[in-house]
Formats: C-alpha cells, sequence, structure tokens
C-alpha cells in the first residue's frame, strides 16, 4: 500500500513538473499610469538611479539595505547595486540606454536569493497635458521560475510592485 502511494505521489510530482515546463520561455510584467506631469519633469526621476528612493516600492522593504552608486549621475552606464535582507536579496541594475524624456532600458540582475536576468523599460509617452509611464520587465523564465509560476502569480508579484512605484512617481511628479 505505501508503495502505490509512493508511486502516486511521485507519478504527480512528475506531472508537475511537466506541467511547468510547458510554461512559455519568457516572461513579461507591464504596468502603466497617466501622470498629470511633463515628461521632462518625470525622466529624471527614472534615468537618475539615485531618485528612485523617493519613489521604488523596493527601496522601503529594506530601509537598512546597502546601496552603491557607480558611473554617471543619471543616463547611460549609471549603475545601482544593492544587498538587503532576504524579501531584498542582492543584484545590480545598469541604465544600457536613456532616451531623454521618452525611454530608460536597465539591465537588471539579480544575484540573491536566486541568479535572474532581466531588462527593464520604461517609456514616456506623451497624452495631451498628461505623460503615460509605462513600466515593464521582461526576460528570460528559466525552469525554476516556471515552477514557481505555477505556485504563485508571478504578474501579480511583480506587477503589484510595479503599479505601486508608478502611483507613488505620480504623486512625487504631480507635486507642484
Amino acid at each position: 500500500m505505501l508503495k502505490k502511494i509512493l508511486f502516486g505521489l511521485i507519478a504527480l510530482l512528475l506531472l508537475f513538473l511537466a506541467y511547468a515546463a510547458t510554461r512559455p520561455n519568457t516572461v513579461r510584467v507591464e504596468r502603466t499610469i497617466v501622470i498629470n506631469a511633463s515628461q521632462s519633469k518625470i525622466f529624471p526621476l527614472i534615468d537618475s538611479l539615485p531618485a528612485w528612493s523617493a519613489w521604488s516600492p523596493y527601496e522601503k522593504v529594506d530601509p537598512a539595505m546597502t546601496r552603491t552608486f557607480s558611473g554617471p549621475a543619471s543616463g547611460k552606464g549609471a549603475t545601482y547595486a544593492w544587498k538587503g535582507n532576504s524579501k531584498v536579496g542582492a543584484g545590480r541594475m545598469e541604465i544600457i540606454e536613456s532616451a531623454p524624456t521618452a525611454r530608460v532600458t536597465i539591465r537588471l540582475d539579480f544575484t540573491e536569493p536566486l541568479s535572474g536576468h532581466d531588462t527593464v523599460d520604461f517609456t514616456l509617452q506623451p497624452r495631451g497635458d498628461s505623460t503615460e509611464v509605462a513600466w515593464v520587465m521582461h526576460g528570460p523564465n528559466p525552469f525554476i521560475s516556471k515552477v514557481m509560476g505555477v505556485l504563485f502569480d508571478m504578474d501579480k508579484m511583480v506587477g503589484d510592485p510595479f503599479a505601486a512605484g508608478l502611483r507613488a512617481m505620480k504623486e512625487l511628479a504631480e507635486k507642484p
């Protein structure tokens, strides 16, 4: 009897892993917001990595995390490395493209608790007197992430903080 139960559990585990393997090979999370401010007022909040402390939701998760900025103060080549508690982990961001008032592209490398490599794009589109800001993260979806994606709603797990960050950016940018 125990042998049948064990065989059944192993079969369920294999089915679960086989299902996880069918998940997409890439991941994409996107959130947008319309901010009642010009592109030129919003852009420096994104293009200058130290400015993220005023709006990024990840900055508030571990106020004691260590932060290291290097390269130029803003724009292409600006880097930000962090090491924090288990909720924040460790990693590095580097601005790899900066098109003033329109787009910032960042290479995002996580080193702890898991290794991961993604690209983050911020795009700013004029909408009359306002600006639509999109925060998009995309990259490979390795097998461990596929397994986690079966167990957890990754779009919500990443997207909810993105939405919170965009709301904080909106509040900051709309101040007179």
